[in-house]
């Protein structure tokens, strides 16, 4: 159970996150060790989706703790979004291919190699804590 509400963003940052399509994304190995990775997400009703691989270390972390950060952000001139919250996993089902969909439609890298059920991992975020700059 986690300690912090789901929380809502303002438009500015709203805006921001819907510009935007890749994320630096973090979760924890099994030696309690960061790994960082940038991903390519898509923000819906309130979460963030990323699709992986089956057999990726982000994967492996989340699966084994669901606690995880990401950060949007733009340099020159600086901005970012971050966000700490709660992932869990989907493999299969209406959200999955709903949100599938979703990345086939944005990303040009999805339709050139789609996935079906069972085929890769969407993780979904939901945010818990954020912190924005820049964005006034």
């Amino acid at each position: 159970m986690s300690h912090y509400q789901m929380i809502t963003f303002n438009e500015k940052e709203l805006d921001f996150i819907k510009r935007n399509e890749i994320c630096r994304f973090a979760t924890v190995d099994e030696n309690g060790y960061p790994h960082l990775v940038p991903i390519c997400y898509i923000y819906k009703n309130g979460a963030f989706y990323m699709v992986t691989d089956l057999r990726t270390r982000k994967l492996r972390n989340v699966e084994r703790r669901n606690k995880v950060a990401l950060v949007i952000d733009r340099y020159k001139p600086n901005k970012a979004v971050m966000v700490v919250g709660d992932a869990q996993t989907l493999y299969s089902g209406p959200e999955f291919v709903e949100v599938s969909k979703m990345f086939f439609e944005r990303f040009a890298w999805a339709r050139n190699d789609p996935w079906g059920e069972g085929e890769a991992a969407i993780i979904k975020v939901t945010p818990l804590r954020k912190v924005s700059w820049g964005l006034m």
